[in-house]
Protein backbone atom coordinates (compact mmCIF):
# COMPACT_ATOMS: atom_id res chain seq x y z
CA UNK A 1 0.00 0.00 0.00
CA UNK A 2 1.49 3.40 -0.95
CA UNK A 3 2.27 5.71 1.95
CA UNK A 4 1.34 9.39 1.92
CA UNK A 5 1.50 12.14 4.56
CA UNK A 6 -1.38 10.52 6.48
CA UNK A 7 0.71 7.42 7.27
CA UNK A 8 1.45 7.41 10.98
CA UNK A 9 4.25 5.89 12.97
CA UNK A 10 2.69 2.43 13.27
CA UNK A 11 1.70 2.20 9.59
CA UNK A 12 5.14 3.38 8.51
CA UNK A 13 6.94 0.86 10.73
CA UNK A 14 4.73 -1.95 9.41
CA UNK A 15 5.33 -0.98 5.78
CA UNK A 16 9.08 -0.94 6.35
CA UNK A 17 9.05 -4.33 8.06
CA UNK A 18 6.94 -5.77 5.24
CA UNK A 19 9.34 -4.48 2.58
CA UNK A 20 6.68 -2.25 1.00
CA UNK A 21 8.90 0.83 1.19
CA UNK A 22 12.51 1.65 1.98
CA UNK A 23 13.76 3.86 4.75
CA UNK A 24 15.73 5.88 2.22
CA UNK A 25 12.58 6.64 0.25
CA UNK A 26 10.75 7.73 3.39
CA UNK A 27 13.62 9.87 4.63
CA UNK A 28 14.09 11.47 1.22
CA UNK A 29 10.41 12.37 1.16
CA UNK A 30 10.52 13.74 4.71
CA UNK A 31 13.55 15.87 3.82
CA UNK A 32 11.83 17.14 0.68
CA UNK A 33 8.73 18.11 2.66
CA UNK A 34 10.83 19.89 5.25
CA UNK A 35 12.68 21.85 2.57
CA UNK A 36 9.45 22.74 0.77
CA UNK A 37 7.77 24.06 3.92
CA UNK A 38 10.71 25.64 5.74
CA UNK A 39 10.06 29.11 4.33
CA UNK A 40 6.39 28.81 5.33
CA UNK A 41 6.30 26.79 8.56
CA UNK A 42 9.92 27.08 9.70
CA UNK A 43 9.54 23.97 11.86
CA UNK A 44 13.22 22.94 11.98
CA UNK A 45 16.35 24.52 13.43
CA UNK A 46 18.63 21.74 12.13
CA UNK A 47 18.00 19.36 9.22
CA UNK A 48 20.32 16.34 9.22
CA UNK A 49 20.20 15.67 5.48
CA UNK A 50 23.40 13.69 4.93
CA UNK A 51 23.41 11.98 8.32
CA UNK A 52 19.74 10.98 8.06
CA UNK A 53 20.20 9.49 4.59
CA UNK A 54 23.23 7.51 5.77
CA UNK A 55 21.21 6.23 8.75
CA UNK A 56 18.34 5.32 6.41
CA UNK A 57 20.69 3.29 4.22
CA UNK A 58 21.98 1.48 7.30
CA UNK A 59 18.40 0.76 8.38
CA UNK A 60 17.59 -0.65 4.94
CA UNK A 61 20.53 -3.02 5.21
CA UNK A 62 19.28 -4.22 8.58
CA UNK A 63 15.73 -4.65 7.29
CA UNK A 64 17.01 -6.64 4.32
CA UNK A 65 18.93 -8.87 6.73
CA UNK A 66 15.76 -9.63 8.68
CA UNK A 67 16.46 -7.38 11.67
CA UNK A 68 13.31 -6.04 13.32
CA UNK A 69 13.13 -3.18 15.80
CA UNK A 70 10.07 -1.12 16.74
CA UNK A 71 10.98 1.97 14.68
CA UNK A 72 13.63 0.59 12.35
CA UNK A 73 14.02 3.05 9.47
CA UNK A 74 11.18 5.38 10.52
CA UNK A 75 11.93 9.12 10.21
CA UNK A 76 11.16 11.15 13.34
CA UNK A 77 12.17 14.54 14.75
CA UNK A 78 13.25 15.76 18.18
CA UNK A 79 13.06 19.17 19.82
CA UNK A 80 16.20 21.28 19.93
CA UNK A 81 16.62 20.97 23.68
CA UNK A 82 17.70 17.33 23.23
CA UNK A 83 21.27 16.34 22.47
CA UNK A 84 21.92 14.63 19.15
CA UNK A 85 25.56 13.59 18.71
CA UNK A 86 27.37 15.77 16.20
CA UNK A 87 24.78 18.55 16.31
CA UNK A 88 24.52 21.71 18.44
CA UNK A 89 21.82 22.09 21.09
CA UNK A 90 20.89 25.77 20.87
CA UNK A 91 17.54 25.43 22.73
CA UNK A 92 16.17 28.46 20.91
CA UNK A 93 19.16 30.69 21.73
CA UNK A 94 21.11 32.88 19.32
CA UNK A 95 24.74 32.29 18.47
CA UNK A 96 26.83 29.51 16.96
CA UNK A 97 26.71 26.64 19.41
CA UNK A 98 29.21 23.78 19.58
CA UNK A 99 28.26 20.29 18.48
CA UNK A 100 27.66 17.86 21.33
CA UNK A 101 29.59 14.61 21.56
CA UNK A 102 26.85 12.22 22.70
CA UNK A 103 23.15 11.62 22.29
CA UNK A 104 20.90 12.44 25.20
CA UNK A 105 19.34 9.36 26.76
CA UNK A 106 15.94 9.80 25.07
CA UNK A 107 17.58 10.16 21.65
CA UNK A 108 19.84 7.19 22.37
CA UNK A 109 16.78 5.09 23.06
CA UNK A 110 15.03 6.23 19.89
CA UNK A 111 18.10 5.20 17.91
CA UNK A 112 18.16 1.84 19.72
CA UNK A 113 14.57 1.35 18.52
CA UNK A 114 15.82 2.03 14.98
CA UNK A 115 14.46 5.54 14.39
CA UNK A 116 16.15 7.92 11.94
CA UNK A 117 16.42 11.44 13.37
CA UNK A 118 15.82 13.74 10.40
CA UNK A 119 16.28 16.96 12.34
CA UNK A 120 15.88 19.10 15.42
CA UNK A 121 12.79 21.26 15.69
CA UNK A 122 12.44 24.89 16.68
CA UNK A 123 11.68 25.97 20.23
CA UNK A 124 11.50 29.37 21.84
CA UNK A 125 14.43 30.55 23.96
CA UNK A 126 15.02 28.00 26.75
CA UNK A 127 11.46 26.75 26.28
CA UNK A 128 9.88 29.50 28.35
CA UNK A 129 6.86 30.61 26.33
CA UNK A 130 3.78 29.16 24.61
CA UNK A 131 4.89 30.49 21.24
CA UNK A 132 7.82 29.46 19.04
CA UNK A 133 9.40 32.69 17.86
CA UNK A 134 12.70 34.44 18.40
CA UNK A 135 15.56 36.35 16.78
CA UNK A 136 17.68 33.20 16.60
CA UNK A 137 15.44 31.44 14.07
CA UNK A 138 12.36 33.55 13.25
CA UNK A 139 8.78 32.38 13.75
CA UNK A 140 7.45 28.85 13.47
CA UNK A 141 3.91 28.88 12.09
CA UNK A 142 0.78 26.81 12.57
CA UNK A 143 -0.12 24.52 9.63
CA UNK A 144 -3.82 25.12 10.34
CA UNK A 145 -3.41 28.88 9.91
CA UNK A 146 0.04 30.25 9.18
CA UNK A 147 -0.86 33.61 10.69
CA UNK A 148 -0.97 31.94 14.11
CA UNK A 149 1.56 30.26 16.37
CA UNK A 150 1.56 26.47 16.78
CA UNK A 151 2.22 27.13 20.46
CA UNK A 152 5.31 26.38 22.44
CA UNK A 153 7.69 25.59 23.49
CA UNK A 154 7.56 22.37 21.41
CA UNK A 155 6.02 24.30 18.54
CA UNK A 156 8.46 23.10 15.90
CA UNK A 157 7.76 19.45 16.71
CA UNK A 158 4.01 20.08 16.68
CA UNK A 159 4.10 21.96 13.38
CA UNK A 160 6.21 19.21 11.78
CA UNK A 161 3.78 16.46 12.80
CA UNK A 162 0.61 18.44 12.09
CA UNK A 163 1.82 19.21 8.55
CA UNK A 164 2.82 15.59 7.91
CA UNK A 165 6.55 16.30 7.61
CA UNK A 166 7.24 13.43 10.06
CA UNK A 167 4.79 10.94 11.57
CA UNK A 168 5.72 11.77 15.18
CA UNK A 169 8.20 13.80 17.22
CA UNK A 170 9.57 14.26 20.71
CA UNK A 171 8.99 17.47 22.63
CA UNK A 172 9.42 18.55 26.21
CA UNK A 173 6.85 19.83 28.68
CA UNK A 174 7.73 22.15 31.58
CA UNK A 175 4.46 24.10 31.86
CA UNK A 176 2.43 22.48 29.10
CA UNK A 177 5.05 22.71 26.34
CA UNK A 178 3.93 19.44 24.72
CA UNK A 179 0.24 19.68 25.57
CA UNK A 180 -0.25 23.33 24.54
CA UNK A 181 1.12 22.94 20.97
CA UNK A 182 -0.72 19.61 20.66
CA UNK A 183 -3.92 21.44 21.53
CA UNK A 184 -3.25 24.25 19.05
CA UNK A 185 -2.27 21.96 16.14
CA UNK A 186 -4.93 19.20 16.49
CA UNK A 187 -2.55 16.54 17.82
CA UNK A 188 -2.26 14.06 20.66
CA UNK A 189 0.39 15.23 23.12
CA UNK A 190 1.58 13.01 25.96
CA UNK A 191 3.26 14.46 29.03
CA UNK A 192 4.41 11.33 30.87
CA UNK A 193 5.24 10.73 34.52
CA UNK A 194 8.44 12.47 35.65
CA UNK A 195 11.35 10.18 34.82
CA UNK A 196 9.42 8.04 32.33
CA UNK A 197 11.51 9.47 29.48
CA UNK A 198 14.96 10.50 30.64
CA UNK A 199 16.05 14.14 30.38
CA UNK A 200 19.71 13.12 30.76
CA UNK A 201 22.33 14.71 30.55
CA UNK A 202 20.26 16.73 33.02
CA UNK A 203 18.97 14.41 35.69
CA UNK A 204 16.30 16.96 36.51
CA UNK A 205 15.37 19.55 33.93
CA UNK A 206 14.12 22.85 35.38
CA UNK A 207 14.17 21.48 38.93
CA UNK A 208 12.07 18.48 37.94
CA UNK A 209 9.12 20.27 36.34
CA UNK A 210 10.17 19.51 32.74
CA UNK A 211 9.76 16.07 31.17
CA UNK A 212 10.15 14.75 27.64
CA UNK A 213 6.97 13.67 25.85
CA UNK A 214 5.50 12.73 22.49
CA UNK A 215 3.47 14.37 19.73
CA UNK A 216 1.54 12.41 17.10
CA UNK A 217 -1.74 12.39 15.21
CA UNK A 218 -3.07 9.26 16.91
CA UNK A 219 -2.98 7.91 20.44
CA UNK A 220 -1.35 4.67 19.28
CA UNK A 221 1.45 6.53 17.48
CA UNK A 222 2.08 8.72 20.53
CA UNK A 223 2.15 5.60 22.71
CA UNK A 224 4.55 3.74 20.41
CA UNK A 225 6.98 6.66 20.46
CA UNK A 226 6.61 6.87 24.24
CA UNK A 227 7.49 3.20 24.63
CA UNK A 228 10.51 3.62 22.35
CA UNK A 229 11.84 6.68 24.20
CA UNK A 230 11.07 5.49 27.74
CA UNK A 231 13.77 4.39 30.15
CA UNK A 232 16.49 5.80 32.29
CA UNK A 233 20.14 6.68 32.44
CA UNK A 234 21.88 4.95 35.38
CA UNK A 235 22.26 8.31 37.13
CA UNK A 236 18.67 9.52 36.70
CA UNK A 237 17.12 10.54 40.04
CA UNK A 238 13.57 9.54 38.99
CA UNK A 239 13.04 6.02 37.64
CA UNK A 240 9.33 5.07 37.70
CA UNK A 241 8.47 1.43 37.01
CA UNK A 242 7.88 0.72 33.30
CA UNK A 243 4.44 0.84 31.70
CA UNK A 244 3.35 -0.58 28.36
CA UNK A 245 1.90 2.49 26.70
CA UNK A 246 1.01 0.90 23.34
CA UNK A 247 -0.51 -2.18 24.99
CA UNK A 248 -2.81 0.11 26.99
CA UNK A 249 -4.22 1.72 23.84
CA UNK A 250 -6.15 -1.41 22.92
CA UNK A 251 -7.69 -1.92 26.36
CA UNK A 252 -11.18 -0.90 27.43
CA UNK A 253 -10.75 1.77 30.12
CA UNK A 254 -13.89 0.58 31.91
CA UNK A 255 -16.51 2.96 33.26
CA UNK A 256 -14.73 5.87 34.85
CA UNK A 257 -15.55 8.71 37.21
CA UNK A 258 -14.40 11.85 35.41
CA UNK A 259 -14.10 15.30 36.97
CA UNK A 260 -14.73 18.14 34.53
CA UNK A 261 -12.43 20.88 35.85
CA UNK A 262 -13.18 24.20 34.15
CA UNK A 263 -11.90 26.60 36.79
CA UNK A 264 -8.30 27.77 36.23
CA UNK A 265 -5.90 27.01 39.10
CA UNK A 266 -4.76 29.90 41.27
CA UNK A 267 -2.67 32.46 39.44
CA UNK A 268 -1.55 35.96 40.39
CA UNK A 269 -3.27 37.52 37.36
CA UNK A 270 -6.74 36.92 35.84
CA UNK A 271 -7.42 34.02 33.50
CA UNK A 272 -10.75 33.34 31.80
CA UNK A 273 -11.86 30.33 29.79
CA UNK A 274 -13.05 31.69 26.45
CA UNK A 275 -16.48 30.46 25.27
CA UNK A 276 -15.19 28.92 22.02
CA UNK A 277 -12.84 26.69 24.03
CA UNK A 278 -15.31 25.99 26.84
CA UNK A 279 -17.96 24.82 24.37
CA UNK A 280 -15.63 22.29 22.79
CA UNK A 281 -14.38 20.92 26.11
CA UNK A 282 -17.95 20.53 27.31
CA UNK A 283 -18.73 18.78 24.04
CA UNK A 284 -15.90 16.34 24.75
CA UNK A 285 -17.35 15.78 28.24
CA UNK A 286 -20.67 14.95 26.60
CA UNK A 287 -18.96 12.39 24.36
CA UNK A 288 -17.38 10.76 27.42
CA UNK A 289 -20.76 10.63 29.14
CA UNK A 290 -22.23 9.06 26.02
CA UNK A 291 -19.52 6.38 26.19
CA UNK A 292 -20.80 5.39 29.65
CA UNK A 293 -18.54 7.39 31.95
CA UNK A 294 -19.80 9.45 34.86
CA UNK A 295 -18.84 13.07 34.29
CA UNK A 296 -19.46 15.84 36.80
CA UNK A 297 -17.97 19.26 37.38
CA UNK A 298 -15.34 19.24 40.12
CA UNK A 299 -12.00 21.01 40.51
CA UNK A 300 -8.89 19.49 42.10
CA UNK A 301 -7.87 21.20 45.37
CA UNK A 302 -4.91 23.05 43.87
CA UNK A 303 -4.69 25.72 46.54
CA UNK A 304 -1.85 28.16 45.88
CA UNK A 305 0.18 25.68 43.85
CA UNK A 306 1.52 28.54 41.71
CA UNK A 307 3.72 29.67 44.57
CA UNK A 308 5.70 26.43 44.23
CA UNK A 309 6.02 26.68 40.45
CA UNK A 310 7.79 30.03 40.13
CA UNK A 311 10.93 29.20 42.18
CA UNK A 312 11.43 25.93 40.32
CA UNK A 313 10.85 27.40 36.87
CA UNK A 314 13.05 30.46 37.33
CA UNK A 315 15.83 28.54 39.10
CA UNK A 316 15.79 26.18 36.12
CA UNK A 317 16.16 29.11 33.73
CA UNK A 318 19.07 30.40 35.82
CA UNK A 319 20.79 26.99 35.50
CA UNK A 320 20.47 27.02 31.71
CA UNK A 321 21.59 30.65 31.45
CA UNK A 322 24.69 29.82 33.50
CA UNK A 323 25.64 27.31 30.80
CA UNK A 324 24.72 29.53 27.82
CA UNK A 325 27.74 30.29 25.62
CA UNK A 326 26.38 33.70 24.56
CA UNK A 327 24.51 35.22 27.53
CA UNK A 328 24.64 38.72 26.04
CA UNK A 329 22.49 37.53 23.12
CA UNK A 330 19.67 36.24 25.34
CA UNK A 331 16.25 37.88 25.40
CA UNK A 332 15.92 40.50 28.14
CA UNK A 333 13.02 38.47 29.57
CA UNK A 334 15.31 35.45 29.87
CA UNK A 335 17.94 37.46 31.71
CA UNK A 336 15.31 38.89 34.06
CA UNK A 337 13.89 35.42 34.77
CA UNK A 338 17.38 34.09 35.48
CA UNK A 339 18.01 36.96 37.87
CA UNK A 340 14.80 36.10 39.74
CA UNK A 341 15.78 32.43 39.71
CA UNK A 342 19.08 33.23 41.39
CA UNK A 343 17.20 35.16 44.08
CA UNK A 344 14.73 32.32 44.65
CA UNK A 345 17.30 29.54 44.35
CA UNK A 346 17.91 29.15 48.11
CA UNK A 347 15.23 28.84 50.78
CA UNK A 348 12.26 29.55 48.46
CA UNK A 349 13.35 26.78 46.08
CA UNK A 350 13.84 24.31 48.94
CA UNK A 351 10.38 25.18 50.30
CA UNK A 352 8.85 24.74 46.83
CA UNK A 353 10.46 21.32 46.46
CA UNK A 354 9.26 20.23 49.92
CA UNK A 355 5.71 21.35 49.13
CA UNK A 356 5.41 18.74 46.39
CA UNK A 357 4.85 15.97 48.94
CA UNK A 358 2.00 17.92 50.54
CA UNK A 359 0.46 18.58 47.14
CA UNK A 360 0.70 14.90 46.23
CA UNK A 361 -1.24 13.96 49.35
CA UNK A 362 -3.90 16.64 49.00
CA UNK A 363 -4.53 16.33 45.27
CA UNK A 364 -4.02 12.57 45.45
CA UNK A 365 -7.06 12.32 47.73
CA UNK A 366 -9.12 13.82 44.88
CA UNK A 367 -8.42 10.61 42.95
CA UNK A 368 -10.16 8.57 45.64
CA UNK A 369 -13.38 10.09 44.26
CA UNK A 370 -12.46 10.48 40.60
CA UNK A 371 -10.37 8.40 38.21
CA UNK A 372 -9.49 11.10 35.67
CA UNK A 373 -9.64 14.88 35.39
CA UNK A 374 -10.84 16.42 32.12
CA UNK A 375 -9.73 20.05 31.78
CA UNK A 376 -9.12 22.51 28.96
CA UNK A 377 -5.54 22.39 27.73
CA UNK A 378 -5.61 26.15 27.12
CA UNK A 379 -8.10 28.92 27.85
CA UNK A 380 -7.85 30.44 24.38
CA UNK A 381 -7.12 29.47 20.76
CA UNK A 382 -3.60 30.02 19.39
CA UNK A 383 -2.54 33.70 19.26
CA UNK A 384 -1.37 35.42 16.14
CA UNK A 385 2.30 35.37 15.20
CA UNK A 386 4.09 38.23 16.92
CA UNK A 387 1.39 38.90 19.53
CA UNK A 388 3.69 38.08 22.45
CA UNK A 389 7.13 38.49 20.91
CA UNK A 390 7.92 42.10 21.85
CA UNK A 391 6.11 42.34 25.18
CA UNK A 392 7.83 43.14 28.46
CA UNK A 393 8.48 40.31 30.87
CA UNK A 394 5.45 41.18 33.03
CA UNK A 395 3.17 41.60 30.02
CA UNK A 396 4.39 38.29 28.59
CA UNK A 397 3.63 36.54 31.87
CA UNK A 398 0.13 38.06 31.97
CA UNK A 399 -0.58 37.02 28.38
CA UNK A 400 0.77 33.50 28.97
CA UNK A 401 -1.31 32.98 32.08
CA UNK A 402 -4.43 34.33 30.38
CA UNK A 403 -4.04 31.94 27.43
CA UNK A 404 -2.52 28.92 29.19
CA UNK A 405 -3.51 28.66 32.88
CA UNK A 406 -4.41 24.97 32.97
CA UNK A 407 -1.35 22.86 32.12
CA UNK A 408 1.45 23.76 34.55
CA UNK A 409 0.11 22.27 37.85
CA UNK A 410 0.73 18.76 36.52
CA UNK A 411 4.37 19.73 35.96
CA UNK A 412 4.69 20.62 39.64
CA UNK A 413 3.12 17.28 40.56
CA UNK A 414 5.18 15.32 38.03
CA UNK A 415 2.11 13.30 37.02
CA UNK A 416 0.94 12.26 33.52
CA UNK A 417 -1.40 14.12 31.20
CA UNK A 418 -2.60 13.61 27.64
CA UNK A 419 -3.91 16.45 25.47
CA UNK A 420 -6.40 15.40 22.80
CA UNK A 421 -8.09 17.40 20.03
CA UNK A 422 -11.40 18.96 21.09
CA UNK A 423 -12.29 20.46 17.72
CA UNK A 424 -11.95 23.70 15.80
CA UNK A 425 -13.21 27.16 16.68
CA UNK A 426 -15.54 28.96 14.25
CA UNK A 427 -12.39 30.61 12.88
CA UNK A 428 -10.91 27.18 12.09
CA UNK A 429 -8.30 27.15 14.87
CA UNK A 430 -7.69 23.93 16.81
CA UNK A 431 -8.19 23.67 20.57
CA UNK A 432 -7.74 20.71 22.90
CA UNK A 433 -8.59 19.18 26.24
CA UNK A 434 -6.35 17.29 28.62
CA UNK A 435 -6.92 14.04 30.46
CA UNK A 436 -5.03 14.13 33.77
CA UNK A 437 -4.29 11.41 36.29
CA UNK A 438 -2.17 10.55 39.33
CA UNK A 439 1.28 8.97 39.33
CA UNK A 440 1.70 6.10 36.89
CA UNK A 441 -1.67 6.60 35.20
CA UNK A 442 -0.42 6.74 31.59
CA UNK A 443 -2.08 3.40 30.68
CA UNK A 444 -5.49 4.57 31.89
CA UNK A 445 -5.21 7.97 30.23
CA UNK A 446 -4.07 6.47 26.93
CA UNK A 447 -6.82 3.85 26.89
CA UNK A 448 -9.42 6.56 27.54
CA UNK A 449 -7.90 8.82 24.87
CA UNK A 450 -7.98 5.93 22.39
CA UNK A 451 -11.65 5.32 23.18
CA UNK A 452 -12.37 8.99 22.44
CA UNK A 453 -10.35 8.82 19.23
CA UNK A 454 -12.30 5.79 18.01
CA UNK A 455 -15.51 7.76 18.53
CA UNK A 456 -14.43 11.15 17.17
CA UNK A 457 -11.90 10.12 14.46
CA UNK A 458 -9.96 13.36 14.90
CA UNK A 459 -6.93 11.94 13.08
CA UNK A 460 -8.89 11.96 9.81
CA UNK A 461 -9.03 15.75 9.78
CA UNK A 462 -6.02 17.56 8.32
CA UNK A 463 -5.01 21.15 7.58
CA UNK A 464 -4.77 22.11 3.95
CA UNK A 465 -1.47 20.80 2.54
CA UNK A 466 1.29 23.37 2.20
CA UNK A 467 3.15 21.24 -0.30
CA UNK A 468 2.04 18.62 -2.84
CA UNK A 469 3.83 15.29 -2.64
CA UNK A 470 5.42 13.59 -5.56
CA UNK A 471 3.75 10.17 -6.13
CA UNK A 472 3.32 8.26 -2.88
CA UNK A 473 6.15 5.93 -1.93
Amino acid sequence: MPLDRSAGLIDTARALAAGEVTSRALVERALARIEATQDTLNAFRIVRTEAALAEADAADRELAAGVRRPLLGVPVAVKDDMDVAGEPTAFGCAGTHPAVAEDGEAVRRLRAAGAVIVGKTNTCELGQWPFTEGPAFGATRNPWHTGHTPGGSSGGSAAAVAAGLVPAALGSDGAGSVRIPASWTHLVGVKPQRGRVSTWPRGESFQGITVNGTLARTVADAALLLDAASGNHPRDPHCPPPVGALAAVGRDPGRLRIALALKPPFTAVPARLLPEVRDRVIGLAGTLAGLGHTVEEADPPYGRIGLTFVPRATAGIAEWVADAPFPALLDRRTRDAARLGRLLGGAPLRAARRAETVLHRRIGRFFETYDVVLAPTTAAPPPRIGALLELSGFATDRAMIAACPYAWPWNVLGWPGVSVPAGLTPAGLPVGAQLLGPAGSEPLLLSLAAQLEAELRWHERWPEPLVTDSPAV
